[in-house]
This record gives structure tokens, C-alpha cells and sequence, in this order.
């Protein structure tokens, strides 16, 4: 039987963590247990997931400090990994699993590694919105050859690089690529990371694998729709990209983000403080380049970070 190990981040969505939760215990293949990162909610959400009964072992974890959707994700696959898990399951607390989400998509990827050998690096589900459309920021890109395994009677088509909306991620890739950037914080971190996966085999989505994300407008995300509101998720958008693009790829496609970002920017006729804001942001990344973290690695003695509170049971 297949070791999987449920991830799900956390942070303020307190009902909506409530389905989740349900829709992860009531899988027809149950995970063998649940990671919860609470990403030190001010909800009630701690109070709740240290009173909840789960019906699968569990470990909850409350930060001391919000690390963003990047770093609640690499702590839970952290987290997964280090308890011996095959796999890890990845989602965000509004992130709601058809019941045979996670058993399609562990077929799904056996049967990918079955034609395309042991160097497939993740399998992920089909993203609708609440009203059964298709989830507009959720698209996984595709390769030239997307459709090879659907020729081949499989239910699943081959990706570069997806969101972390329902990702299944096997143990050797976690060991080999390690874990997503945690100063990444919020914003191209999915991107980035299962980029890094597929540099030698793609990846697949799994058609017939479903879970429904229940966010708030159904749209895709340009820089053409900067607001002051939306600056502060824009600012980590930009600063990521850029310093994938220079440190990752190389000089040039740094210029072509800027110059992507400009374009997108001037179209959008977003305010020239917005548009300064995010020009120093993608300076930025010219600086900015954490390292990746490896699980099986001894963390440094000096490491200062407040310890986490844990509650573990099952």
C-alpha cells in the first residue's frame, strides 16, 4: 500500500479548512496521514485543530510567525518526508477533493511511470472553480507533446510545471530537487519549483482526478491588474520571477521579464508610484537567491528560527 502523506497550509480560512479536512478524510484511498501547517492564523484555527478528532493520524503544526504559502508548503513536505511518507499531497486550505482525487491521481502517476519510467516527478489534479468551470489561474502548462500518454489509453496528459492545488510528489523527487523556497513567501514559488522538477521528465495532470477550488473571483492573475491593494502579492511575484529568471536562466531573461513587466504594466495603465514599486522589485531579484533546502541535510546549529508548536496523534 502506498504511503501518502497530506499536506495541507492554513492560514485565516478557518470554514474553509473545515472542508478540507472532511474532503481529505472521506478519500476512497485514504492518505496514510495528514500534515496541517497553520500559518499562525488569528481565526480560531489553532484552538480548532488542537480540539479536532481526526479519523487518520495527523500532526499539526502552528508556526510562531506567517511564512507565506511557500513556507507552510515546504515545512509540510518537510514534515512528510522525515515520517517516511512515499509521497506527499499538497494543497491549500481552499483547496476541496473530489472523493476519488487522491486514488485517480496515484494511479495516474503509477501509470505514467509505467510509460515514461521512474523519473516522473509529479502527478496533479484537474482545478475547477465552485461552479464546475475550469479553474482559470490553476492551468498546468502543458509540453509540445502533452497528449503522448492520452494516446496510449491513459487518462493523464504531461506538463512542465503546475500550481500547488492538489500535487502528488514522490519521496526521491523531494530528496533529489529538495523543497520549495521558503523566502519565496508567496507568489511564483509553485512555479518555480515544479519547473525545477520537470527538467529531465514532465510531469502529469490527471483528468479524471478533481478537486475544486473555492477562491474568490474565477480570473487569471496578470501584472495589468496592480491595485494598492494587490501591491504587496505583486511585489513577491515580481521579485521571485526576476531572480529565477536571472539566477536560474541567465541575464537575458532577466531583461525579458522587465521588459515583460513594463509592457504589462503600461497596457494595464497601472499608476506610476505602482509601477516604480514593482521596477524596484524586479531590481530586487538581482540580489535576492536563497538556497535550496534539502531534507536529509543537518540544519545549521546557529539556525535562530522560534520552534514551532506540534501536536501529533493516530
Amino acid at each position: 500500500m502506498v504511503d501518502v502523506a497530506a499536506v495541507v497550509v492554513t492560514f485565516n480560512r478557518l470554514e474553509k479548512l473545515k472542508t478540507v479536512l472532511q474532503r481529505v478524510e472521506g478519500q476512497t484511498l485514504a492518505p496514510a496521514r495528514v500534515v496541517v501547517i497553520d500559518n499562525a492564523s488569528t481565526d480560531g484555527t489553532a484552538q480548532y485543530l488542537d480540539e479536532r478528532e481526526f479519523s487518520i493520524p495527523f500532526e499539526v503544526v502552528h508556526l510562531p510567525t506567517n511564512t507565506g504559502g511557500a513556507g507552510g508548503f515546504a515545512e509540510g513536505m518537510l514534515r512528510g518526508y522525515v515520517a517516511g511518507a512515499d509521497h506527499v499531497w499538497i494543497m491549500d486550505d481552499d483547496c476541496y477533493p473530489q472523493p476519488t482525487a487522491l486514488e485517480n491521481l496515484v494511479r495516474g502517476f503509477d501509470d505514467a511511470v509505467g510509460e515514461l519510467g521512474g523519473d516522473v516527478p509529479f502527478a496533479c489534479s484537474v482545478v475547477e472553480f465552485v461552479d464546475g468551470s475550469i479553474c482559470e489561474m490553476n492551468n498546468p502548462v502543458p509540453t509540445w507533446d502533452w497528449a503522448r500518454l492520452l494516446v496510449k489509453g491513459q487518462s493523464s496528459v504531461m506538463v512542465t510545471a503546475c500550481s500547488f492545488v492538489s500535487v502528488l510528489i514522490p519521496r526521491w523527487a523531494i530528496a533529489e530537487y529538495g523543497l520549495p523556497y521558503r523566502d519565496y513567501f508567496i507568489w511564483f514559488d509553485d512555479r518555480e519549483y515544479t519547473m525545477r522538477l520537470t527538467r529531465r521528465c514532465p510531469g502529469v495532470q490527471v483528468m479524471d482526478s478533481t478537486v475544486i477550488h473555492d477562491m474568490g473571483e474565477n480570473r487569471g492573475v496578470n501584472f495589468a491588474m496592480v491595485t494598492k491593494q494587490s501591491l504587496w502579492k505583486f511585489a513577491y511575484g515580481v521579485r521571485n520571477e526576476s531572480s529565477y529568471q536571472l539566477h536560474h536562466r541567465g541575464f537575458l531573461y532577466y531583461i525579458e521579464f522587465g521588459a515583460r513587466l513594463f509592457v504589462s504594466l503600461h497596457r494595464g495603465r497601472v499608476s506610476w508610484p505602482l509601477r516604480l514599486r514593482l521596477l524596484g522589485r524586479w531590481l530586487a531579484g538581482a540580489t535576492f537567491n536563497p538556497p535550496i533546502e534539502y531534507p536529509d541535510r543537518v540544519p545549521a546549529k546557529d539556525d535562530k528560527r522560534e520552534k514551532p508548536l506540534v501536536r501529533i496523534g493516530g
